[in-house]
């Protein structure tokens, strides 16, 4: 249905901050070792916001500054603008209006969504209706976090893991058939046994004894999520494929969250597709969560033609996951 309108990515920018956290440099705060991580993780480096008084709404701004220079886009052109982010500059208000707040976007109303690293995913699926439905015509959706922020750099498991960093994409109406062709999203709320952030909100608020006990910094069961990642990850793209008459082969890219090194490795195993097509930079900023599916289209931006299609998929805590179909537009 080439007249049908749908929701295109008419932009992408990502913006990363410049002090680098190297497995050499975690090898003084904990025990562990570049071997250990790079085997376990893929990672080598992440990077680290060390900005004094910056938060993740900064880094969200930059990445939006940046993005409405590539595509000719004010300020006062946006309509909507969604940020997904576990680590929001304060519990209230949200990020989003404070980043249209540090853009100048007048016009725009934004709010925040929270699916931890598949938060990308619901938050591009979200405003993408908005277009779709012909409601809103510039719609930016961003991906950030500042993981620095809630990583206990004395816990090995996890502070390897986590890198800070933003990006940003410009959704707009298209009648090409190009744009955003379905998703499929999932969650469970059981899974937030495995991997959760234990104090910081109503059920535990900030104490004296909650931060005694380390209680504000990412937990993860890791062999639980890993399993459930993989499964999670490959049943919805599996689902994707069948609702959309699509076969494996026609895809020229897969974008999964940049999780783990084994994780992706064993998502594009169990899906038969080839590595050399599966966007990856998890060795230079590790997992971002929430930015991790825009910071890939971003640095694989120059290798995509218009018509590619790709699929975007991601695992996050809680557990949420998903899977997203669409025709490259650019």
């Amino acid at each position: 249905m080439p007249n049908k309108v749908r929701a295109a990515i008419t932009g992408v920018q990502g913006w990363v901050p410049e002090d680098r956290l190297t497995n050499a440099d975690l090898e003084k705060l904990v025990d562990t070792n570049d071997e250990w991580i790079t085997s376990r993780t893929g990672i080598k480096e992440r990077r680290i916001l060390r900005t004094p008084g910056w938060a993740t709404s900064d880094m969200a701004a930059e990445a939006v500054k940046g993005l409405l220079a590539k595509t000719n886009t004010t300020p006062g052109e946006i309509d909507l603008l969604i940020v997904a982010t576990v680590t929001a500059d304060m519990v209230f208000p949200d990020t989003a209006n404070t980043v249209c707040d540090k853009i100048g976007a007048k016009n725009a109303f934004g709010y925040d969504i929270n699916a931890a690293c598949s938060g990308f995913l619901y938050a591009l699926a979200t405003g993408s209706q908005f277009v779709a439905n012909e409601t809103y015509k510039k719609v930016v959706v961003v991906g950030a976090d500042m993981m620095s922020s809630i990583v206990d750099y004395q816990d090995r498991n996890t502070c390897v893991i986590f890198g800070d960093g933003a990006a940003a994409v410009l959704l707009e109406p298209r009648r090409d058939g190009t744009g955003i062709q379905d998703f499929v999203l999932r969650g469970d709320g059981a899974g937030r046994e495995f991997l959760h952030m234990k104090a910081g909100g109503s059920k535990r608020p900030p104490s004296a004894e909650t931060v005694a006990h380390r209680e504000h910094f990412v937990y993860q069961d890791g062999k639980r999520v890993f399993k459930f990642a993989v499964e999670g990850m490959v049943s919805t793209v599996q689902e994707i494929l069948r609702r959309n008459h699509k076969t494996i082969d026609e895809i020229n890219w897969v974008v999964p969250h940049q999780a783990n090194m084994r994780i992706i490795s064993s998502v594009a195993e169990h899906l038969h597709f080839p590595m050399e097509k599966v966007m990856l930079n998890i060795q230079k900023y590790g997992n971002t969560t929430a930015a991790t599916l825009g910071l890939c289209l971003w640095e694989y931006e120059d290798q995509l033609n218009k018509g590619d299609n790709i699929v975007l998929t991601a695992f996050g805590g809680g557990f949420t996951w998903g899977a997203l179909y669409l025709k490259w537009a650019l």
